[in-house]
């Protein structure tokens, strides 16, 4: 195979070592030059930036084994956190400098339309590599900017709401019950749960609007017209039904409250909720305790009682970009034949860390179709892939978090009992003063 793979992850004491050395490497920040620590790195190299090195890293490793291209790849991936990564793109890209900058880098799809407006020469567009066509179409959304391609479409966040079926039975109802379910029907179900067992629906955290988005998401609605820029929030309908539910989650007396990934992932693993409605990556976690194999089920999600909303969303989710910098063409070509086109490098990415990607044509094989003991016998992989494609399509626009954290505040002045209207008007207030 025509490829080599140098893995250099970058930890923040090694770091801080290397500034301490006087090895010539101001601060210990420089991860795009090809004299990065004592490694014998290859000049002529591709340099990828991602985060995760058991999801999305590894993907990049599975990729270099998979790639079988005419041309010699010699890819160097360095972890930085997804943080780190924002911070070094906007100082890189906003200095004009392309010292120090990444061949290809892994972009969170919320931030994805801010950079390619922010800086749009920067970014390499991949319409001559790739099919639009092949993934999804709610990730062509986010990776396209002015009618190009720049983004490479990688994991799905479509959702699923996942469900304890012993829970159930106890409560009186059946996964049949769970068709055609409205939020509101949710709720009435998780009131019964928690009357019969103890445990409350879910789980919610204040400070993270993920249950938000899923909803109006679903009903084709983001916090952002459809320009990306202006803030819609005051008169957008899927928001504010959205705004009723949350609230009467909290008052029905059925949400346990976290503040923390860890305190998220113990409400389900010690069975202290019933269900959780959030993107399909929660799978590993949802399995890692093992004493509840085969009391879970994936069902899809409710809908908002809008006739636009649909039972299919979408949870998190990123992108490959290539840089506009020296090798363009190489990275691109890379991308283009592995998370491009490789139907089997996508069934290895099911197989080996659970990673369900947007490429349409990579939705068929015993790889998405096994039968997971887990959730007693469900092809949830096959579920997840039939669902993705009916996600709507919405423009996250430039101004996700910022958005969010004026959508925070207005959620707490609506719990202590303001009015839903002038909660909004307020907060688009503030969101247009802010941003514009």
């Amino acid at each position: 195979m025509k490829r080599k793979l140098f893995l250099l992850i970058i930890s923040v004491s090694l770091l801080a070592l290397a500034a301490c050395s006087g090895d010539g490497n101001e601060e210990g920040t420089d991860t795009g030059s090809s004299d990065n620590g004592d490694a014998d790195v290859d000049v002529d190299s591709i340099i990828a930036w991602a985060w995760d090195p058991q999801f999305n890293i590894k993907a990049l490793e599975i990729a270099v084994d998979a790639y079988d291209g005419d041309e010699d790849i010699d890819l160097e991936i360095i972890e930085n956190a997804q943080d780190d990564i924002i911070q070094k793109l906007n100082a890189g890209l906003g200095s004009g400098a392309n010292k120090g900058l990444p061949n290809i880098v892994l972009i969170e799809d919320y931030r994805a339309q801010s950079f390619l407006e922010s800086y749009p020469d920067a970014f390499f567009p991949l319409d001559d590599y790739i099919d639009p066509n092949d993934f999804a179409e709610y990730k062509i959304a986010t990776t396209q900017y002015d009618g190009k391609q720049y983004g490479v479409p990688f994991d799905s966040g479509v959702t699923g709401l996942y469900i304890r079926t012993d829970y159930l039975e106890e409560a009186g109802y059946t996964v049949d019950d769970l068709k055609d379910l409205t939020w509101r029907d949710y709720i009435a179900i998780g009131k019964d749960i928690k009357e019969a067992t103890g445990a409350d629906l879910l789980t919610l955290d204040p400070n993270d609007m993920g249950q938000i988005r899923m909803m109006i998401q679903s009903a084709g609605y983001w916090y952002v017209d459809e320009d990306g820029k202006t803030p819609h929030i005051a008169d957008n309908p899927a928001l504010a039904e959205a705004f009723e539910v949350y609230k009467e989650l909290v008052e029905a007396g059925i949400v346990k409250l976290v503040s923390d990934w860890s305190q998220f992932v113990g409400a389900f693993n010690s069975g202290d909720v019933a269900s959780v409605p959030t993107g399909n990556w929660i799978t590993p976690s949802v399995k890692a305790e093992e004493s509840q194999s085969g009391k879970w089920v994936v069902v899809p999600i409710p809908t908002l009682e809008m006739k636009e909303s649909v039972p299919y969303s979408n949870l998190g989710g990123s992108s490959w970009y290539v840089l506009n910098i020296d090798g363009k063409e190489k990275a691109a070509e890379f991308l283009a034949n592995t998370f491009g086109s490789n139907v089997e490098m996508y069934h290895d990415l099911v197989n080996e860390i659970g990673a369900i990607g947007t490429y349409l044509p990579a939705y068929e094989g015993e790889a998405f179709a096994y039968e997971d003991e887990f959730f007693g016998g469900q092809s949830i992989v096959e579920d997840f892939s039939s669902w993705t494609d009916q996600v709507p399509g919405v423009n996250y626009g430039l101004h996700t978090y910022a958005i969010e954290d004026i959508i925070i505040e207005a959620m707490q002045q609506y719990l202590n009992g303001a009015e839903l209207t002038e909660v909004l008007k307020n907060a688009q207030e503030q969101a247009e003063s802010q941003l514009n």
